[in-house]
């Protein structure tokens, strides 16, 4: 393949040549198809013609742009001899400025968790399963349903895709203001935990939904029928070809099908446990939580370096600046051995007049010992085998006051978890619907639960069983009949949904039992 017309991106007037065919593709979407190197000149703002035309030839010689005869403007012999010309953008030049474009856009994309788009994907479920279920589904609306949920459940994935890699970026990058890290700390964990509980309540629902409309994942699944009608309705418009019309349209079926439903296996994989591999929404959510972590744990650092606990980066610049400022290499030198410690053998620790004597008549490291000059050594180091006089060491702060601090948050807050627990299971509830009124951490710690169990739900009306990630809590879940209604009041609402058959162990207590 030839990629000669990506060369105006590297050459030595590529700001010119980019301006250049920015024109042409902006004078495409208004409709305009040829340009005069006047138009472009004006276009661009760029004083000489002469460097728009000489822009203009290059583009050409790239394939970029085409030429054609500018005879609408000859009116003499010397304007014919002159040869002008009209410009247009070519096929060539115009992928590649998409990709610029393209390239442009992703380097400059924040990506999003997006809440309003898994209510999008629930309520296009819905329709698609009414519609699969009567009798004649239309093919127009199964195919705008179809499209509408591949394109915000692409940008649902791509955008929460590119968030968490911000994010990591974003983490691995922080600079050392820590007033404005602890401010983007709590829009961001307050934004995620949004996020998750959004994501957890809306799972179970989403793959129920998937659920109903795989059927028993043959081809006569209701969802089967649905991307059929739309592989179907994209022939309609098919362009003829070369090869016979019955095997141009089974290529085509063929290619449409494949793409359908490799937009349905997409979701799938989304939202349901495949064997051997877990569901993409149970591993965003892991992603967000260890995001959380991180940032907590890089608080707990700058706290870290308010309360003056040593930073090794910030040692080593100031020890580099330190080495900029000296005025020779013999400064630099006594600055190296005094800050690594690197200093010679103590019996050998010389006085300031052997160094002169020795910088003025060196002496090559080959000499043997014998035949090498002596040395003069102090007295007190003859004497005491040390330079430094006896006395008490220096006192050492005591971190007795912020180890307490640490210990007392880490027990609260492992008494909250504990007690949240501890509501779930002491409640011996046999069905959701009696658990009765819960508090803000139980209603919590109940919604990851119910989230996790529904994500790995195999789709019929058995009985599944997970386990939490810290492997403190069991839940066992059973579906009751589809009319059954379960109602859990909180300090921030009524939760209504389909009442299930319920049994919650808390592993640690029958641990420590054991």
């Amino acid at each position: 393949m030839d990629y000669t017309p990506f060369s105006y991106v590297t050459a030595e007037k590529a700001e010119l040549y980019r301006r250049v065919m920015r024109a042409f593709v902006e004078a495409k979407s208004h409709f305009l198809v040829h340009l005069r190197p006047e138009d472009v000149q004006q276009q661009i703002g760029e004083p000489e013609l002469a460097s728009v035309q000489s822009a203009l030839t290059q583009l050409v010689a790239w394939g970029n742009l085409d030429a054609e005869r500018d005879n609408a403007r000859v009116t003499s012999v010397e304007d014919y001899y002159r040869a002008l010309y009209v410009y247009q953008i070519t096929r060539q030049g115009e992928a590649v400025e998409a990709a610029l474009a393209t390239f442009e856009q992703e380097l400059g994309r924040r990506g999003a968790l997006q809440s309003v788009a898994l209510e999008d994907i629930r309520t296009r479920l819905r329709a698609l399963l009414t519609l699969a279920q009567s009798e004649s589904p239309s093919a127009t609306e199964s195919q705008l349903l179809l499209r509408d949920l591949a394109g915000v459940f692409a940008d649902l994935a791509e955008n929460a895709r590119a968030f968490m890699t911000g994010l990591n970026r974003t983490l691995e990058g922080q600079g050392s203001d820590a007033d404005a890290f602890l401010l983007y700390k709590e829009r961001v964990i307050g934004y995620i935990e949004r996020f998750l509980g959004d994501l957890t309540t809306s799972s179970g629902e989403i793959a129920e939904l998937i659920r109903a409309l795989d059927g028993d994942g043959d081809a006569q699944a209701p969802v089967a029928r649905l991307l059929r009608q739309a592989a179907e309705r994209e022939l309609l418009d098919l362009a003829p070809g070369e090869s016979p019309d019955d095997d141009e349209r089974a290529r085509a079926f063929a290619e449409a099908w494949r793409r359908w439903h490799g937009h349905w296996e997409g979701l799938r994989a989304w939202f349901l446990d495949q064997p051997g591999r877990q569901a993409q929404a149970r591993l965003l959510r892991s992603s967000a939580r260890r995001a959380v972590t991180q940032l907590l744990e890089m608080v707990g650092r700058l706290n870290e370096r308010r309360m003056a606990r040593s930073d090794r980066s910030a040692d080593f610049r100031t020890l580099a600046r330190w080495f900029l400022e000296c005025d020779n290499d013999g400064d630099a030198h006594r600055l190296w051995r005094t800050a690594f410690g690197l200093t010679p053998a103590r019996h050998l620790v010389i006085d300031a007049e052997t160094a002169e004597a020795w910088q003025q008549s060196p002496v090559p490291a080959s000499t043997p010992w014998v035949q090498a000059p002596g040395m003069q050594v102090q007295a007190r180091l003859r004497a005491t085998g040390s330079y430094q006089k006896p006395g008490a060491p220096p006192k050492l702060r005591s971190r007795a006051r912020e180890r307490e601090l640490l210990a007392r948050q880490l027990a609260e807050e492992a008494s909250v978890a504990r007690a949240a627990r501890r509501q779930l299971v002491e409640r011996r509830a046999e069905r959701l619907s009696e658990l009765g009124e819960l508090d803000d951490g139980a209603f919590r710690l109940l919604l990851n639960l119910l989230g996790d169990a529904l994500a790995a739900s195999p789709g019929d009306d058995s009985p599944v069983t997970t386990t939490t990630g810290d492997g403190s809590l069991r839940i066992t879940l059973a579906p009751l009949g589809p009319k059954s209604t379960a109602t859990l009041r909180t300090e921030a609402g009524v939760l209504r949904g389909r009442d299930y058959r319920l049994e919650i162990v808390d592993l640690e207590e029958d641990e420590w039992r054991t």
